[in-house]
């Protein structure tokens, strides 16, 4: 299927639900130009698109295993980031947490900084410092990115995060601000329906941290590179990143031991702030 029978076939489902394209567009959090264009053939859809058309379409089964089938064809896209930027790095945001609402299980390996869902907004501030954003973008991103943490309080959603220590130990906003990043961290990791682990420096490293990537149940996998993100729902690459991310949870500390390493960390931040002061 080519992306314009793709996008012909989203508008006939979208017609037999009886949704108007303006309800079908806010659900899928885009524009009704965007859905217009999908669904008219002038816009490819990415596979987040279609997962969020889908999602709001409730179609049945048989028709959601054959969209996915012609969504795999282009199943591997690189968004460059200076295209979220121009749109609105808080639109894409508000795209991941559609997203997000219809994942049970959803895993991240972060190996440059804190998972996003765990971020406090001084940490969010900080590491888009420096992707040219006006103060209003920024704002309008900082809250988008917020919102996004309010699924982590829902307790029929599970979260494993993994994460390597120097990221515990990327001084990128001041001291005081760390230990409560940290703080933060540690207080998220007693929630019942999440796990945070921590790969050790001295542990051994059963692979390279080439990059970091979200993984959304088994059926899509977000990789973040320097100059895009990139998406795959293509079932060997997705295997692929679910094999990274287990060699990495096995030899990482979790639990208390996890805990008690992180709140070091911390004492050291705040040890090294009275030295200063």
């Amino acid at each position: 299927m080519r992306g314009t029978d793709l996008g012909k076939a989203l508008r006939e489902l979208r017609l037999a639900s009886g949704k108007e394209a303006k309800a079908v567009a806010r659900g899928a959090a885009m524009s009704p130009s965007k859905l217009s264009k999908i669904e008219n053939g002038r816009l490819a859809p990415s596979v987040i698109d279609v997962e969020r058309i889908l999602t709001v379409l409730e179609v049945p089964d048989e028709a959601k295993v054959r969209l996915a089938e012609a969504a795999r064809a282009v199943a591997t896209e690189a968004t460059a980031w200076r295209i979220y930027r121009r749109a609105g790095l808080h639109k894409h945001q508000e795209e991941i947490r559609a997203i997000e609402a219809r994942t049970q299980v959803l895993r991240v390996f972060q190996h440059s900084c804190i998972p996003g869902l765990l971020q406090s907004p001084e940490y969010v501030r900080a590491v888009q410092q420096h992707s040219e954003l006006t103060d209003d973008a920024l704002e309008k991103m900082i809250g988008a990115r917020l919102r996004r943490q309010e699924i982590l309080f829902d307790p029929a959603r599970k979260f494993h995060f993994l994460i390597t220590e120097p990221v515990l130990r990327w001084e990128i906003i001041s001291l005081p601000m760390m230990a409560a990043q940290l703080d933060k961290l540690v207080a998220m990791s007693r929630l019942p329906n999440i796990a945070v682990g921590v790969v050790p420096q001295s542990a051994p490293k059963p692979q390279l941290p080439t990059c970091s990537f979200v993984m959304f149940d088994a059926r899509l996998v977000i990789v973040e590179i320097p100059h895009a993100e990139i998406t795959t729902s293509e079932p060997r690459d997705v295997e692929q990143y679910a094999s990274k991310f287990q060699a990495f949870e096995q030899v990482a500390v979790v639990g208390n031991e996890m805990r008690r390493m992180v709140e070091e960390i911390r004492d050291e931040f705040l040890t090294e702030q009275e030295t200063v002061s």
